[in-house]
């Protein structure tokens, strides 16, 4: 690869890693393996950048590989350590609410890979159905129907919590 081709992955890679770093978080619940997502992912757009750099859309391509890489290690069992432990309490910058979004993203582990895969990707991330099922490798008609099923998993699994979150609020 060319100085100036290497030159270009590396900003994309500056430009695009808080992005990918902020979906890798959401799909695996935690900050190093987010990181270890990332440089993979990374490591895996590298050797093909020639070819991905002239795409239309470059950063779906790299999100594409990012959640194919995420479940891929789900299904492979890479990923069988979770670290344990309460989250220490902190001010939100933004001032959000911060127990609810520690109450979803719990609930967000909970669910299994490709349920939460569906879920990032459309509400998180505000893909299209279209795309969702792109990334995913599934019928378009299945997006909404995954989606459904995955949120009343959710609603599910967070019950009471969920309801006296939005009392509070």
């Amino acid at each position: 690869m060319s100085r100036s081709m290497a030159a270009d992955f590396e900003e994309f890679a500056h430009a695009r890693s808080g992005q990918l770093l902020r979906t890798a978080c959401l799909l695996t619940g935690d900050w190093h393996l987010a990181e270890d997502l990332v440089q993979e992912t990374f490591g895996k757009l590298f050797p093909v950048w020639r070819r991905v750099r002239v795409m239309e859309a470059p950063m779906a391509y790299a999100h594409t590989t990012l959640v194919r890489t995420y479940l891929s290690a789900r299904r492979l069992r890479r990923w069988s350590e979770r670290p344990a432990g309460d989250v220490p309490d902190r001010q939100s910058p933004d001032g959000a609410d911060i127990e609810l979004r520690l109450t979803l993203l719990e609930g967000l582990d909970r669910l299994s890979p490709n349920d939460r895969a569906v879920l990032v990707l459309r509400y998180w991330e505000d893909y299209s159905i279209k795309d969702t099922a792109d990334i995913l490798r599934i019928a378009p008609g299945n997006v909404p129907v995954r989606a459904k099923r995955a949120l009343t998993r959710l609603r599910a699994l967070l019950g009471n919590e969920l309801r006296d979150l939005a009392t509070t609020c």
